[in-house]
C-alpha cells in the first residue's frame, strides 16, 4: 500500500503566491483532480510533489507500507505524463520506451513494449521516428513511457491534451485501468476530466 501525503504545501515566485495551504492524503486506488484556471499553479503543484521546485512551506512525504521513500525510491516508483515532457524525435517509440525504461535502472522486453503500444493505440508505430508523430501520437507515447515504469504513483498533467475523441476514450480507459491499484494525480481545467478522480483540490479563485 502506497501513500502520498501533502502537508501545508504553499510556493511563490519572488512576490508573488501561486498557492499556500495545501493538504490532502491518497492512498493506493485513490486520486485527485487538482483544478482551476490556467495560471493557478496545477503544474507547479505537480512538479513540487516530484521535487523539480521547492515548496516554500509544507512538505511532501511518501509512502509505502508506512515506510518513507528515499528520493531514489520515489523516482522509481512515480510516472509522469505532462506538456513539459519531452520525447526524442530522432529515436523511434520503441526506442524512446528503452532508454526511459532504462534510466530508472529497468528492463523492459519487446513483447512488454509491443503490448503498451498496443493499449495506448500506437499498434505497428513503433519503428517510427518520433518526430515523424502527430501531437496527439506524441500524447499517446507519454503514456506507454509512463506505464512502461508500473508506476505507483501516476501524475497526470492535462491528461487528454492533443487527443481525439478516440483517444481520449482509451485514455479514460487506461487511467481507469491504473488507479484500481496505484495513486493518481490529475491536474486539470477540463471538466470532462473531473470524472477520472475520486477526489479534488482546486486552486486559485
Amino acid at each position: 500500500m502506497y501513500k502520498l501525503v501533502v502537508e501545508n504545501l504553499a510556493k511563490r515566485f519572488d512576490s508573488r503566491i501561486v498557492f499556500k495551504d495545501i493538504s490532502f492524503e491518497l492512498t493506493s486506488g485513490e486520486s485527485i483532480a487538482i483544478t482551476g484556471p490556467n495560471g493557478s499553479g496545477k503544474s507547479t503543484l505537480i512538479l513540487c510533489m516530484l521535487s523539480q521546485y521547492r515548496p516554500n512551506k509544507g512538505k511532501v512525504s511518501y509512502l509505502s507500507d508506512q515506510k518513507i521513500l528515499s528520493e531514489e525510491e520515489i523516482q522509481q516508483n512515480c510516472g509522469l505524463v505532462s506538456p513539459y515532457l519531452n520525447l526524442y524525435g530522432q529515436l523511434t517509440a520503441e526506442e524512446n520506451i528503452k532508454f526511459f525504461t532504462s534510466i530508472r535502472g529497468k528492463n523492459i522486453t519487446g513483447n512488454e513494449i509491443n503490448d503498451l503500444l498496443i493499449k495506448v493505440g500506437l499498434e505497428g508505430r513503433g519503428n517510427d521516428n518520433v518526430a515523424e508523430y502527430s501531437s496527439g501520437m506524441n500524447q499517446r507515447l507519454k503514456y506507454a513511457v509512463a506505464l512502461a515504469n508500473k508506476p505507483n504513483i501516476l501524475f497526470l498533467d492535462e491528461p487528454t491534451s492533443n487527443l481525439d475523441d478516440q483517444g481520449k476514450d482509451a485514455i479514460a480507459s487506461i487511467i481507469e485501468e491504473v488507479r484500481l491499484n496505484s495513486i493518481i494525480v490529475i491536474a486539470t481545467n477540463e471538466k470532462e476530466e473531473y470524472s477520472l478522480a475520486t477526489n479534488k483540490c482546486r486552486l486559485g479563485n
